[in-house]
C-alpha cells in the first residue's frame, strides 16, 4: 500500500522540469497557496477535460491566491504541446520516473476498465503558503473535480 499524504503534513519537496525545460522547486513556491494536481497523460480525453476546467477557473483560483500546477510523467516537449494546443495558462511539470508521484502516494494499483493496473492515481493537493497540505484528494474524477475544489475552498466561479 502506498503511503498517502494527509492534511497537516508537509508536502514532499521536489525539483522537476516545467514545459519549457526550466527547473521548478516546490520550496521556491513557498509564500503562495498552491494546487498541485497529478494526472495520467497529456492530451488524453479525461486529462484534457480536467486541465481545461483548471484553465477556465484560473481567474477565480488566482483571485483567491492560488497557483495551479499540473504534474504528469510526460516529457517537457509534450507538456509544451499540451499547453499550446489547449491554451493552458498554468505550469505543467514533468516527472518521467514517477519519483514525485511515489512521494505523494499517487502511483500504484488502480482499476482501469475493470482491470487492475499500476499507474497514476488522479489526485490533487492544496498546499498553504508554508507547503503544508490542507487538502489531499485521491482517486478523483476528471469531470467536475475543479468545481469540487472551488466549493471545498469556498471560491466562487
Amino acid at each position: 500500500m502506498t503511503l498517502r499524504l494527509e492534511s497537516g503534513t508537509a508536502a514532499p519537496d521536489f525539483t522537476l522540469l516545467d514545459q519549457d525545460g526550466a527547473p521548478v522547486r516546490l520550496a521556491d513556491l513557498r509564500g503562495t497557496k498552491t494546487i498541485l494536481y497529478f494526472y495520467p497523460a497529456a492530451m488524453t480525453p479525461g486529462c484534457t477535460t480536467q486541465a481545461c476546467d483548471f484553465r477556465d477557473s484560473i481567474s477565480s483560483l488566482q483571485g483567491a491566491g492560488y497557483r495551479v500546477i499540473g504534474i504528469s510523467r510526460d516529457e517537457p516537449s509534450q507538456l509544451t504541446e499540451f499547453r499550446e494546443r489547449d491554451g493552458l495558462t498554468f505550469t505543467l511539470l514533468s516527472d518521467p520516473d514517477h519519483a514525485v508521484h511515489d512521494a505523494y502516494g499517487v502511483w500504484g494499483e488502480k482499476m482501469n476498465y475493470g482491470k487492475v493496473i499500476e499507474g497514476v492515481i488522479r489526485s490533487t493537493f492544496v498546499l498553504d503558503e508554508d507547503g503544508i497540505v490542507t487538502l489531499a484528494l485521491y482517486n478523483v474524477k476528471a469531470t467536475g473535480h475543479v468545481a469540487r475544489i472551488r466549493k471545498l475552498l469556498g471560491i466562487d466561479a
